[in-house]
């Protein structure tokens, strides 16, 4: 199981600090992600920032754990961003097909995250 946790921090370590340098220098990829009633770019780059510094944290013994938990709530807080996208004529994620298998994706990746808090 250490082992497993280990990966698992690798791999959303690297792939949180790689989505927060896309959002901060690629911030168009999302937008269409973002509800038109929030300033748009600013909130692209406070996610952009967020997830960085918690892929980041990952790395770090002494912040991994609170760095899981950041994770887990994020994913919670972008889980109703896909099903709205997912309700959506022409989803941001692409087809319906990927919009659809999105949602399922976001559970695993929210259980991913509480394990690497509870065993950090």
């Amino acid at each position: 199981m250490i082992l497993f946790v280990g990966i698992l921090k690798i791999v959303f370590g690297i792939l949180f600090l790689f989505a927060g340098v896309v959002h901060l220098v690629k911030p168009s990829l999302y937008k269409h992600f973002i509800p038109n009633f929030l300033p748009k770019l600013a909130v692209n780059y406070i996610i952009g920032l967020v997830e960085f510094f918690l892929g980041l944290g990952l790395f770090f013994t002494h912040t991994s754990r609170i760095s899981a938990l950041g994770i887990f709530f994020l994913m919670i807080v972008f889980l109703p961003i896909h099903i709205w996208d997912l309700t959506k004529k022409r989803p941001a994620i692409g087809s319906k097909k990927m919009a659809i298998i999105r949602i399922p994706m976001q559970f695993i990746l929210m259980l991913c995250a509480w394990i690497m808090y509870l065993k950090s």
